[in-house]
């Protein structure tokens, strides 16, 4: 028993509209993403700016009210904290950074003390100086639940400036519990918590943002190539309709001058060139059964008659009946396969170089000699070399000569050049009746037989000229009628190649 394997499940969409509107949604979701990381980074470095310029304005205050020996209040807008060397607790603090300590001890470190003042890290514009550090505010057991819980155990920017107690007066620097010797930082702490909650909140609107942008672009593009793709619908439909017993269904072109209107037109004209093709086939069955009947009815007939009167019969001219439709039913069937096969551009041999003008001139002496005597000759300026298959150009050139032997009355004349341009020239003149002007194309169609000149008595199957000017296509080159006056002459054109150095 045969277990067929189950068939694998296909995440990727099969829809052309799915498939654009999913690669335009993922396109998008990247473009979005790095728009929304691009925007997070300037929102939060620009917050933090202003976060900054907060805390040092306060930090400013703060060190201008330490200078004129008064003790700020707890209200600010930054936690801050003021410590002096000598005292293990803070001068002042608030801004809720009073939560870390409810025995009124100070959080951040004590300043050492100094004898002159340190360059300090950054100088505003006014030309006062103030100091940034990172402080990592510890954890602590006895620490409310209140505003500074969430500070505990991580680090901050923190901005500082030193004053000097002798700055002030004994008397204030004695209110303030400070030595006059002391020195005195102020700290204000930088907090991210605006910028962060400002970057969360911006984070939170463009992933909204993002998302309805995602659904309403894919939407716009699933529907945008549905509507696109709707006419070539049409045309699948249309196509799809049209049948060997009706194949003059053509699809309706679309209003519009757009890429589909040419795919509209590339399909009309494959439809019609393939029924043109079906009807050339069909015409071609029938040329060919007509022309095998022909043949096949006058040897059935010879036959019979010879059966039916035996002893009356011309034995001898019964057996060369037979045996010359015989050889006319070889000749056709050979033209037959070599017309499939150039029609498959199929090649028994590989092409080689051959000199077209070598080839004339052994066809032509070896041409056998027929009922009539004629004069055939050749004529060439010099070797003509092609790249071409040996056996298809020898059937052309033969063809050429079998169709002027035919026809011609008493010269048949071959000639090869070489034109300048590198151009093999090949004509084959006879001095025979010609053909009309009208039927200078015609006379290359299949089983095509102007008149009596061009019997089936004189021989030949109606293929050998529609046989070479298909050979001659298949090698690049042209078989055409050039215009004479008498007789018919057939003008041969293929690309030519440079003379070999060994020549």
């Amino acid at each position: 028993m045969n277990v067929t394997e189950p068939r694998r499940r296909r995440w990727w969409p099969l829809s052309v509209r799915a498939r654009t509107a999913l690669a335009v949604a993922l396109v998008t979701a990247v473009v979005l993403v790095g728009v929304g990381a691009w925007v997070h980074r300037e929102i939060y470095r620009e917050s933090e700016g202003i976060a900054e310029n907060q805390a040092r304005t306060d930090l400013f205050a703060l060190v201008h009210q330490v200078r004129n020996g008064s003790v700020p209040g707890r209200g600010s807008t930054a936690p801050y904290e003021i410590v002096a060397t000598g005292r293990r607790t803070a001068v002042a603090s608030g801004g809720g950074m009073e939560d870390f300590d409810p025995e009124a001890r100070h959080v951040l470190p004590t300043p050492p003390a100094r004898s002159s003042p340190d360059p300090l890290a950054v100088v505003d514009e006014e030309g006062w100086g103030y100091g940034s550090t990172t402080l990592r505010i510890p954890e602590r057991g006895d620490y409310r639940p209140a505003y500074g819980e969430h500070l505990a155990g991580r680090t901050y920017t923190v901005l500082y400036n030193d004053v000097w107690a002798g700055e002030m007066s004994k008397d204030r620097a004695a209110a303030m519990g400070v030595a006059p010797d002391a020195t005195l930082r102020v700290y204000t702490v930088l907090l991210p918590d605006t910028a962060e909650e400002i970057a969360d909140t911006t984070d939170g609107l463009l992933l909204r943002a993002g998302l309805f942008s995602l659904v309403l672009i894919g939407a716009a593009a699933y529907f945008t190539v549905r509507l696109a793709l709707s006419p070539i619908e049409a045309i699948r439909v249309l196509t799809a309709s049209v049948t060997p017993n009706d194949p003059r269904e053509r699809i309706t072109l679309p209003a519009t001058g757009h890429e589909i209107s040419a795919l509209a037109t590339t399909l009309n004209g494959t439809l019609q060139r393939l029924d043109d093709a079906a009807a050339q086939q069909r015409r071609f069955v029938a040329d060919a059964s007509h022309e095998l009947r022909s043949p096949l009815t006058t040897l059935l007939a010879s036959l019979e008659v010879a059966l039916a009167y035996p002893e009356r019969t011309d034995w001898p001219a019964t057996a060369t009946t037979a045996a010359r439709q015989t050889r006319r039913l070889q000749e056709l069937a050979e033209d037959l396969l070599l017309l499939a096969r150039l029609d498959t551009r199929a090649s028994r041999t590989d092409p080689a170089i051959i000199d077209l003008a070598a080839l004339a001139a052994r066809l032509t002496e070896e041409y056998p000699p027929g009922e009539r005597t004629l004069d055939l000759t050749c004529e060439a300026t010099g070797h003509a070399y092609v790249h071409g298959n040996s056996e298809e150009l020898e059937r052309l050139l033969r063809n050429l000569l079998d169709n002027a032997a035919r026809h011609a009355a008493h010269l048949v004349r071959v000639t090869v050049r070489k034109e300048e341009d590198d151009e093999v020239v090949v004509t084959v003149h006879d001095d025979g009746p010609g053909v009309p002007p009208e039927d200078a194309e015609r006379v290359f169609e299949r089983f095509v037989r102007l008149d009596d000149a061009r019997s089936r008595d004189q021989g030949g199957t109606g293929l050998g000229l529609a046989i070479a000017r298909d050979v001659a296509a298949r090698h690049g080159g042209t078989l055409t009628l050039a215009p004479r006056t008498l007789g018919a002459c057939f003008r041969l054109s293929l690309p030519g190649l440079p003379v070999p150095a060994e020549v």
